[in-house]
C-alpha cells in the first residue's frame, strides 16, 4: 500500500466499524484502536447483562431533542479532535507501529484537512433499517420497557441524522465510503476498505481527499468541563470549527 501507516475508518454507530477495523488491522499487522477509547460521549443508552444505563446517559437521551443530541456530539468531537490528530500524527512517523483507528469522531472535513503523510481514510455507511435492527437487537428492544425503548429511539434518531450529515460531507469532498449492508461478509468489507486505501495510496492522496492538504484546526480545545447548551447551539449554527458546515 505504498507505505500507508495509518488507516482511518469513520462512520456512525452500528455500521460495523469496530468489526471491519479489527479485520483490516489483522490483515495489515497493525494495532486497532477506537476514538471511543479516548473519550466516550456519553455512552449507548441501553442496558447490558453487565451494566444498567447510567443515570446521566438516560438523562442525556431522555431530555434532549434530536438537534440538541447532534449538536452535543459534534461539540464533543470538536473538543476531542486535538487528541485524535496527535495520535494520527504520532503513528504516521517513520518506525511507528501501524494503526487502524475507527470511530464516529472522524468527521470527514477534519480528516480531509490533515497534512499527515502515509494516512488513508474510508467511511462506512449502512441503511437506516440495518442500523435500527442492530441497535434494537443489542438493546433487546422487544423485551425493553417503554422508557428504555424511548432512549433507544432517541439514539437512533441522532444516529440517522448524524449519518445523513456525514454522507453529505463525504460526497461533497469526494471521499471514499463503503456500504456495509447487502449481506457482505466481514472479509469482503475488509477487502473493500483495503481496495479504497490502495487507490488512495496509488494516487498519493494521503487522507483520501484528492489534492486537499490536512491542516490543524485553528483552535485546540481541552476536554475539561461539561458541554453546555450554549456550545450545542453554537455548533448547530456554525458546524464544527475550522469552517466545516455539515
Amino acid at each position: 500500500m505504498r507505505d500507508v501507516r495509518v488507516v482511518l475508518i469513520g462512520g456512525t454507530s452500528n455500521t460495523g466499524k469496530s468489526t471491519v477495523a479489527e479485520a483490516v488491522a489483522e490483515r495489515l499487522g497493525f494495532e486497532h484502536r477506537s476514538t471511543d477509547g479516548l473519550a466516550r460521549h456519553p455512552g449507548r443508552p441501553w442496558r447490558t447483562p453487565e451494566q444498567e444505563v447510567p443515570p446521566h446517559v438516560a438523562e442525556h437521551y431522555g431530555t434532549l431533542t434530536t438537534d440538541e443530541l447532534i449538536g452535543s456530539v459534534l461539540a464533543h468531537y470538536e473538543r476531542l479532535w486535538p487528541r485524535i490528530e496527535e495520535l494520527i500524527t504520532d503513528r504516521a512517523e517513520d518506525g511507528a507501529p501501524g494503526l487502524v483507528l475507527e470511530g464516529s469522531a472522524l468527521w470527514p472535513e477534519r480528516v480531509a484537512r490533515l497534512t499527515v503523510p502515509r494516512t488513508a481514510a474510508v467511511w462506512l455507511t449502512a441503511d437506516d433499517t440495518v442500523v435500527r435492527d442492530r441497535v434494537r437487537a443489542a438493546g433487546r428492544y422487544e423485551e425493553a420497557t417503554e422508557g428504555e425503548r424511548l432512549l433507544m429511539d432517541r439514539f437512533l434518531a441522532r444516529t440517522g441524522r448524524y449519518q445523513a450529515l456525514m454522507v453529505d460531507a463525504v460526497e461533497a469532498l469526494g471521499l471514499d465510503r463503503v456500504d456495509t449492508g447487502g449481506g457482505r461478509t466481514v472479509a469482503e468489507l475488509a477487502d473493500a476498505v483495503l481496495a479504497a486505501v490502495e487507490g488512495q495510496s496509488r494516487l498519493g492522496r494521503g487522507g483520501g481527499a484528492g489534492d486537499r492538504t490536512f491542516v490543524t484546526d485553528e483552535e485546540a480545545h481541552d476536554l475539561g468541563g461539561p458541554i453546555t447548551r450554549a456550545a450545542v447551539r453554537r455548533t448547530m449554527a456554525e458546524g464544527p470549527r475550522g469552517g466545516e458546515q455539515p
